[in-house]
């Protein structure tokens, strides 16, 4: 008896099957845009160490220190929780839903890319097949009807 409440428990329908599929080109959407802010992160901080090398003014090193290091830190922190919020999302875990949310709410200020990436995230994941999705863990069992 409980065997066959976890097997019902572990279906997913047609419609949560289709928003899998969404679910995982946002995941991987999340993952590459996150990428990219940690390449550029990495690329601001060699420009400014590589250009620091030719200024001789104190003051304008002083000034790329206080534009680069926020730069980079704040790239480095958006683009470490999109990657991290994009690999949970391919287990569905609930904390990278929540995760993914507020980062694509965030890119959608990233006009046009951001916010075209953005409103695709949100539409996928406040479908109520997507939060049943998410609340059964992604099953791997077959589709119902």
């Amino acid at each position: 008896m409980e065997e066959n409440k976890i097997i019902e428990e572990n279906k997913i329908t047609v419609e949560e099957n289709r928003m899998k599929k969404h679910v995982h080109i946002a995941a991987i959407l999340q993952i590459v845009f996150g990428a990219l802010n940690v390449i550029a992160a990495l690329t601001i901080a060699f420009v400014f160490g590589f250009v620091d090398q030719f200024v001789d003014d104190p003051t304008a090193i002083k000034v790329l220190g206080i534009i680069g290091t926020p730069l980079v830190v704040v790239f480095l922190v958006f683009g470490g929780a999109m990657i991290a919020g994009g690999i949970g999302m391919f287990s569905c875990k609930p904390w990278a839903r929540v995760l993914t949310l507020v980062m694509a709410a965030l890119g959608l200020l990233n006009i046009p890319i951001g916010t075209l990436k953005g409103a695709y995230i949100i539409w996928v994941l406040v479908q109520t097949e997507t939060i049943t999705l998410f609340e059964k863990g992604c099953p791997k069992s077959p589709v119902t009807q």
